[in-house]
């Protein structure tokens, strides 16, 4: 079955997706350090737009109007309003490894809203597999709340794994998303609350002052239109829960980026509880469940492009900005 392996691109945007989301949670523990948590984010994501913004009008792509604009201002208000606003609150006290290894559910949170919308079945592997995952996760929170780490924090990192998996079953319904378009539109409109949650919780709007933190800010701001277009396009060619394996790897890059550039120690807690966070994501999301060959658009795009669009991103170094 052939058809079921995706191309070296699709896994080539995977693996970027993987390196930059898990630096990524490293860089926001850094932007943490100074700035307050949704200010933070904000700022992020308002540079980030600034730049896919750019490239949407040298690129000269279509922006959709009325009812077509539902869609991204949605998956915004999911993947950069929501997930990124408890992301970023939790991590004020959640380690990069721990809160990587908390967003390693999100396969799991996805085939379940995968089967809620009856994009794909739910099997009792997933149910297994989910209570390995929780086991995993108690672990690691019981060893992080022995010290100053309180349990709101853990349970934000959950709710932004939860509100990451469902912005990628958006995604998976929106056929025709543009990645530069749908993520100029989403983290224009993510930023925009972001902002003003920061306003109306009262932080305090400053910039960054170490180059430590201006540095990781600006990494954020530039990394995240890549990583996100990366996003829109490994979904739109793989299934939705194929798509979030990825974050099963998450855990890799950010104990690692963790351990050396913020000192931070892989706990006795971590090391025992990671696996089974790991195990039981195997266990409910990719052992057995098929879902890993590319979805349908895929398979159509194996025979033509669709649009000249697609092929402006999917294979020239224009669309990767």
């Amino acid at each position: 079955m052939a058809e079921r392996v995706p191309d070296r691109r699709i896994l080539g945007a995977f693996v970027g997706v993987v390196l930059l989301a898990g630096s990524n949670i490293v860089a926001v523990r850094f932007s943490n350090r100074e700035l307050e948590p949704f200010w933070g984010a904000a700022l992020r994501f308002l540079g980030a737009s600034a730049i896919l913004w750019l490239l949407v009008v040298r690129g000269r792509y279509r922006v959709p109007k009325g009812r077509m604009l539902a869609g991204p201002i949605v998956y915004g208000i999911l993947s950069f309003s929501l997930a990124y606003a408890f992301f970023y609150w939790g991590s004020q006290e959640v380690p990069a490894g721990l809160g990587g290894t908390i967003m390693a559910s999100v396969p799991l949170l996805t085939v379940f809203l995968a089967a809620a919308h009856r994009l794909e079945p739910l099997r009792l592997r997933s149910v297994g597999g989910a209570l390995v995952a929780l086991a995993g996760i108690g672990v690691m929170s019981s060893g992080a709340l022995a010290g100053d780490l309180r349990v709101a924090s853990v349970l934000a990192i959950l709710v932004a794994a939860a509100a990451a998996a469902e912005s990628g079953i958006v995604l998976q319904l929106l056929r025709d998303a543009h990645p530069v378009v749908t993520n100029a539109i989403g983290m224009s409109v993510g930023a925009v609350a972001l902002l003003g949650t920061a306003l109306v919780t009262g932080e305090t709007l400053a910039l960054p002052g170490s180059p430590s933190v201006r540095a990781a800010v600006v990494y954020l701001a530039i990394a995240s239109p890549f990583l996100f277009m990366l996003v829109v396009y490994v979904i739109r060619r793989w299934s939705a829960s194929a798509a979030s394996y990825q974050f099963v790897l998450f855990p890799i890059v950010s104990v690692i980026g963790g351990a050396l550039l913020l000192g931070e120690p892989v706990t006795v807690s971590l090391v025992l509880g990671a696996p089974l966070v790991l195990v039981g994501v195997y266990l409910g999301a990719l052992s057995g469940t098929g879902g890993a060959g590319p979805g349908p658009d895929a398979r159509v795009e194996a025979r033509a492009p669709r649009s000249a669009e697609d092929v402006d991103l999917g294979t020239s170094p224009r669309g990767a900005g």
